[in-house]
């Protein structure tokens, strides 16, 4: 045709041009000349770009969604038989080394949360943590998975508590270290890991994010290839990687700083081309002596009163009956909400407190709870998802649910749970029959 359209990038300049030229002809149709416009259509490129990986991640995030579930409810049962178990061993070498199973099962639990987190933005619930006892598991875990000419320097000398939610912190350190071990998995180096307590004061000179006062400063360092003046403007960027194909997807750094933001932190990085690499990580401390809740460890509440149970899955109820008779209670469970109404509208004051999964065919946690205060408006209800986008914590709320717990749930949760929506102190059900 008489119009030729081409785009190309311009690697000299960084930018995408779009060139059009309309060819001219005589009257003779003989070519005599053309008319060419070049325009920068880097913004659009960009924006294209953007709207492709804006899709990726609904994509991620819905096939996340689709999966939770599921996943939540094996890793239920996988979890709470371990709890199980470990109770009955109390005090064996058995029971320690199922320690290592639970801790195990709470990575993967935190593993389709992080992915929850990132395609849905949902809120991470934060605590005291102790950074330090955080950077001492990552060391363990590290060092057997890095190359053996990496040599570890390690200085961890923190009192501060940071208010986080332990599974990003975790998160923060991995992703720094293992970003420090493959930039020197050619030749080996150093990798650094320093966790210190520190005063930010009036004017310093190092984010303006950051306010004054007591923060927990971790630098990540390596003597690996450094990272190039015009990248550093970017590694923070989501899908920005300096790896080859298959080797990174470009978001681990901007996680990162999505959550050192979220803690009101800063993240401050030095490099130069062979010289290595240095990420300085600040996050507000709390104060000297904060114990951290895991530390807090008192006895698991325990009662006598009449639990129903209600999951679809056998092996999740079965799990749960069981959980909840070492807890001291008498259980009744049903793999049918249906089923659960029936019961429950038999004789509405058998049950002192209601447990019920939320996704379930049929009738859902969330109609059959409905369909249960409407027959008896006092009686306790706890809510278990292992994913959910139908109803929120605050919408169960309000519709008189007493407590939301994300699954799978540990049998300390469980029991506090259980204790808390039917009062502290064990209660007796008005004219209860047998």
């Amino acid at each position: 045709g008489d119009v030729l359209k081409a785009e190309t990038y311009m690697p000299e300049i960084g930018r995408y041009l779009s060139m059009t030229a309309v060819r001219l002809r005589d009257s003779e149709g003989n070519t005599v000349g053309a008319i060419q416009s070049i325009r920068d259509v880097t913004e659009r490129r960009l924006l294209e770009s953007r709207l492709i990986q804006a899709q990726k991640m609904e994509a991620i995030g819905t096939l996340a969604g689709g999966i939770a579930h599921d996943f939540n409810n094996i890793l239920s049962v996988m979890i709470g038989y371990t709890e199980i178990a470990g109770s009955k061993l109390a005090g064996s070498d058995a029971a320690n080394l199922l320690q290592n199973v639970l801790r195990a099962g709470d990575r993967a639990k935190s593993l389709i949360n992080q992915i929850l987190t990132f395609s849905r933005r949902a809120d991470q619930k934060k605590r005291p943590v102790d950074f330090s006892i955080i950077a001492k598991e990552v060391l363990k875990l590290l060092r057997p998975t890095i190359p053996s000419t990496i040599e570890i320097q390690q200085e961890i000398d923190s009192t501060l508590h940071v208010m986080a939610d332990p599974t990003q912190i975790h998160q923060v350190l991995m992703n720094l270290c293992t970003n420090a071990a493959h930039a020197m998995r050619e030749k080996g180096g150093v990798l650094g890991i320093f966790l210190h307590d520190c005063i930010v004061p009036e004017n310093a000179n190092i984010s303006a994010d950051l306010v004054p006062g007591p923060y927990v400063k971790l630098t990540v360092f390596d003597t690996g290839a450094g990272i190039r003046p015009a990248d550093l403007d970017r590694i923070f960027d989501p899908f920005f990687t300096t790896k080859q194909k298959g080797e990174g997807t470009g978001l681990g750094l901007s996680v990162i700083y999505g959550i050192v933001k979220e803690c009101k932190g800063a993240i401050v990085v030095h490099s130069m081309p062979g010289e290595g690499s240095s990420f300085e990580v600040y996050i507000p401390g709390i104060g000297e002596g904060v114990k951290d809740i895991a530390e807090q460890a008192v006895s698991v509440p325990r009662g006598s009163e009449r639990v129903l149970f209600v999951d679809d899955e056998p092996d999740v109820a079965r799990m749960a009956g069981e959980m909840i008779e070492i807890l001291g209670y008498s259980i009744s469970t049903e793999t049918s909400s249906l089923s659960a109404l029936e019961a429950f509208r038999a004789d509405p004051l058998r049950f002192d407190v209601v447990i019920t999964d939320m996704t379930m065919p049929v009738m859902t946690g969330k109609d059959l709870a409905a369909e249960l205060l409407k027959i008896r408006p006092e009686i306790p209800i706890i809510m278990c998802t292992g994913y959910s986008e139908t109803i929120s914590e605050q919408e169960a709320k309000q519709m008189g649910i007493g407590e939301f717990l994300m699954k799978p749930v540990s049998m300390r949760k469980m029991a506090e749970a259980i204790r808390k929506v039917l009062g502290r102190a064990p209660i007796e059900a008005p004219e209860r029959r047998a």
